[in-house]
């Protein structure tokens, strides 16, 4: 049989060798935003998954738009000669092209690690002050952020370009803006979370004038060709929020900015909302904006067969599929999904013998 989740795919100049994606995951190990040998060891373990790209967790364009003490920065020199290493390595032991994704954490910010609580810093654990669309917490006895000023969306703004430049300096394959989440750019898209009064509240159009000014300025540096997408929210999950309708409506606001693609995930715009929890709860919005706003789509959410995501592809859903969680209870998902689906994917002749054409006459000889 044949496999469409491992056809080749070209996503703005970019060939990939099936619709595989590793998406982005915070490790919480940085050392004051620089990676470490801790992320060359997952990132190089990623690399030989199976899947076809790779995309680093998210990465913040200023020292206080990190989620936690923990998290990686691209805001200096030290951070970009760090993550070259780690890509450069990375690159050299395995097959998958690599991806980053740029991000602010706006009122989500100055937060604990996950094993150490998850909440808003301690006054004795060195938090900082952070901003946001409006003075709003995001969760019970969390910080209340400042509300953003014109100088602030500049710095903001630039800090987000010096950021690309830098990763383009790297050699990234592929840049993705972090507009979901409740971070800093969603944080302005949801009427839940912004209620301010001038032009940058109120209506969709108002509330998205910030966020497409970033997608802008990020369109001017990256070259065409180099893909250039968003994570959005497909849905707040929560009556008064964003829903389907508005990220197609997103989608397609960022399609006319030169955006080449777009990832459907959902929620987290404030503490106490959850998200769905059947596989797959993210699909049918990303069919959606697929449809409805002519752009190339890849979806995540609890995404975990191989026969689940051959669907997606075959049925034109989306054109990629996104796993985390899936990735790192198998590293190899890629490898024995293959397998599944009786299809062919790279390895490193290292490993060749746990090739599926190559261990039956192994075994023999054995």
């Amino acid at each position: 049989m044949s496999s469409t989740l491992f056809t080749p795919y070209k996503l703005a100049g970019l060939e990939l060798a099936n619709r595989i994606v590793v998406s982005p995951m915070c490790q919480y190990s940085a050392d004051d935003g620089c990676a470490n040998d801790w992320h060359l060891m997952h990132l190089g373990m990623l690399a030989n998954s199976g899947a076809s790209l790779v995309i680093v967790e998210a990465t913040h364009v200023e020292r206080h738009g990190r989620i936690t003490h923990g998290c990686l920065g691209l805001y200096s020199d030290d951070n970009e000669a760090a993550l070259a290493r780690v890509v450069s390595s990375a690159r050299r032991a395995g097959s998958a092209k690599f991806g980053i994704q740029i991000a602010h954490a706006g009122r989500k910010a100055s937060a604990q690690k996950p094993w150490e609580g998850a909440g808003s810093l301690t006054p004795d654990a060195d938090p900082w002050p952070t901003i946001a669309a409006s003075p709003l917490p995001w969760g019970e006895n969390w910080h209340v952020p400042r509300e953003v000023t014109q100088a602030d969306m500049t710095r903001v703004r630039d800090a987000f370009v010096s950021s690309i430049q830098r990763a383009l300096r790297i050699g990234f394959d592929e840049i993705e803006l972090h507009f979901a989440h409740g971070y800093l750019a969603h944080g302005f898209m949801s009427p839940l979370s912004n209620k301010r009064t001038d032009e940058y509240g109120g209506s969709f159009e108002n509330r998205m004038r910030f966020p497409l000014s970033i997608a802008r300025a990020a369109r001017a540096v990256v070259p065409k060709g180099l893909p250039l997408g968003a994570r959005i929210t497909g849905s707040d999950w929560r009556e008064g929020g964003l829903t389907p309708d508005d990220a197609v409506a997103i989608a397609k606001a960022l399609k006319a900015e030169g955006i080449d693609f777009i990832c459907v995930s959902s929620g987290g715009v404030a503490g106490d909302i959850r998200n769905p929890t059947e596989p797959g709860f993210n699909v049918a919005i990303a069919e959606r904006v697929k449809k409805e706003a002519g752009i190339p789509t890849r979806c995540v959410g609890l995404i975990v067969k191989p026969g689940h995501a051959e669907e997606i592809v075959v049925k034109g859903q989306a054109d990629m599929v996104s796993m985390a969680r899936a990735f790192l209870d198998d590293p190899h998902w890629g490898w024995h999904a293959a397998k599944a689906l009786g299809a062919e994917v790279a390895r490193p002749v290292q490993y060749a013998r746990a090739g599926p054409k190559l261990w039956a006459p192994a075994a023999a000889k054995a």
